[in-house]
C-alpha cells in the first residue's frame, strides 16, 4: 500500500470516528433519558448531522477526500474521481470508523443507558430505523435521498468554489437531505454510517439495550449503494 493511500484510509478513519461521535451524539443526546438534549427532536438532529459533516471534513481535509460513506466512494469511482483501487480499501476504513465513532458514543452518554428504557431510542442512538417498517419502500427511500446526495456532492465538484467552502455546503446538504427527506427512515444515506454504530450496538454491554434490528439493516447498506450508483450514472451522462 502506498504511503499516500495509507494517509487517505487514515484520514477516512478518523473522519468517520468524527462524523459518526457527532451525529450519532445528537441522537443520543435527543434520544436517552437525563440528557440536557432530550426531546430536543428531528430538527435538532438533522442540524446535528449536517455539523458533523462539515466539521469532519475540516479535521482531516490535508489527508484525505472526506467522503466517510461508502456510496460517496462509490459514486465518485464511477464519475471517474476516485481510483477504483482505492474503493474497497475506503470502504472498510469507513465502516471501522463508524464502529469506533459508536463506541465513543457509548462511552460519552455511559450512565444514560442506564436510565433510558426505551430499546429503540437505544438503538437510535447507533443506528436507523423507519417510522413505518415497509422495506421495499424504505429501501426507495434510503435510495432516493443518497442519490441526492451523491449527485449534490457531484455537482459540487463542477463548480469553482471558495477554499473550504465545500465542506460547509456538503452540510448544508445533509441537513437538507435529513429535514425533508429524513422523516420515513431515520434515513442513513451512509452504510458506514449505519452499519458501523450498529456492529456497535451488537458487541458493546449497553445497557437496557435490545436487538440490533439486523432485519433491517441490509436497507440502510444497499438502498445507498444502489442511489449513489444512479447517481453517478446520471451526472457522466450529463457532463
Amino acid at each position: 500500500m502506498n504511503s499516500n493511500l495509507t494517509m487517505q484510509l487514515m484520514g477516512e478513519f478518523f473522519g468517520t470516528i468524527i462524523l459518526v461521535l457527532l451525529g450519532d451524539g445528537v441522537c443520543a443526546g435527543v434520544n436517552l433519558k437525563k440528557s440536557k438534549a432530550e426531546g430536543s427532536g428531528w430538527v435538532a438532529i438533522s442540524f446535528g448531522w449536517g455539523f458533523a459533516v462539515t466539521f469532519g471534513v475540516f479535521c482531516v481535509s490535508w489527508l484525505c477526500p472526506g467522503h466517510f460513506n461508502p456510496a460517496v466512494s462509490l459514486g465518485m469511482a464511477i464519475a471517474n474521481k476516485l481510483p477504483w483501487s482505492s474503493v474497497l480499501p475506503y470502504i472498510v476504513a469507513q465502516i471501522a470508523g463508524g464502529f469506533i465513532g459508536g463506541i465513543l458514543v457509548w462511552l460519552t452518554y455511559y450512565p444514560h443507558w442506564a436510565k433510558t428504557t426505551d430499546k429503540g431510542g437505544i438503538l437510535g442512538s447507533f443506528a436507523t430505523e423507519p417510522a413505518i417498517r415497509s422495506y421495499g419502500w424504505n429501501f426507495f427511500t434510503e435510495m432516493i435521498a443518497t442519490f441526492v446526495l451523491v449527485y449534490g456532492l457531484l455537482g459540487l465538484t463542477n463548480i469553482k468554489l471558495a477554499p473550504g467552502l465545500n465542506p460547509l455546503l456538503a452540510g448544508f446538504l445533509i441537513t437538507a437531505i435529513c429535514l425533508s427527506l429524513g422523516g420515513p427512515t431515520g434515513i442513513a444515506i451512509n452504510p458506514a454510517r449505519d452499519l458501523g454504530p450498529r456492529l456497535a450496538h451488537q458487541f458493546m454491554p449497553i445497557a437496557n439495550k435490545g436487538d440490533s434490528d439486523w432485519s433491517y439493516s441490509w436497507v440502510p447498506v444497499f438502498g445507498p449503494f444502489l442511489g449513489g450508483t444512479l447517481a453517478a450514472l446520471l451526472f457522466n451522462l450529463l457532463s
